[in-house]
């Protein structure tokens, strides 16, 4: 009898002291909800961080005739009209000496040379900012949700009569500074360009 009774003890207490297996759950103990978060919903990362315009190099000043390095009009010259609260630069070739029309370009795009325009008679309209650009690209036409829609050209972009009146009336004041100075107009006009065994770090301009 007194066995007996031993041997149920030590069966009850190795049940009640027995750890849980593991990766499962103690008995007694609630059960974990098999519910995960769906894919499309985004988790909040906190306030967006707000990007300060970058420093501009000292070069970089109105009237600073650039060379660009990227894009549509690579190797073309500009002159750099002001900077703009983004950071960015708003240049124009002008567009009736290379065909550079006013435009916003990266200032680590672009190569300053020792070259300079007097802009103290050419009025900059305060409405040419970052805002003036951004409307432009939203007028270019929305975007198709049609899946082969990609695979279209990409349509024409057409010059707003608005920028085509700002352009003139920039062009008609910059072209008569430019063409006081011998030789500047046909600079502005030629395409720069490296041939072999010329190093740019090298190179004053």
């Amino acid at each position: 009898g007194d066995s007996g009774s031993k041997r149920a003890i030590r069966r009850t207490r190795h049940k009640t002291m027995a750890p849980a297996k593991k990766g499962g759950r103690a008995k007694g103990e609630a059960r974990t909800p098999r519910s995960y978060p769906a894919y499309d919903v985004k988790a909040s990362k906190g306030p967006a961080h707000k990007q300060n315009p970058q420093k501009l190099r000292e070069s970089l000043k109105p009237g600073a005739v650039l060379i660009l390095l990227a894009g549509r009009f690579r190797g073309k010259r500009v002159v750099l009209l002001k900077a703009l609260e983004s950071g960015l630069l708003l240049v124009t070739g002008p567009f009736a000496v290379n065909g550079v029309p006013i435009k916003r370009v990266n200032a680590a795009y672009v190569i300053a040379t020792s070259t300079t325009v007097d802009l103290s008679s050419v009025p900059i309209p305060a409405k040419l900012n970052d805002a003036y650009f951004a409307r432009e690209k939203a007028n270019i036409g929305e975007k198709d949700d049609n899946f082969f829609s990609a695979d279209k050209p990409a349509p024409p972009v057409e010059t707003s009569d608005e920028r085509k009146k700002d352009q003139k009336a920039i062009d008609d004041k910059l072209l008569k500074v430019i063409e006081k100075t011998p030789m500047l107009k046909a600079y502005l006009g030629a395409l720069f360009t490296l041939t072999k065994g010329m190093k740019p770090h090298e190179m004053k301009f």
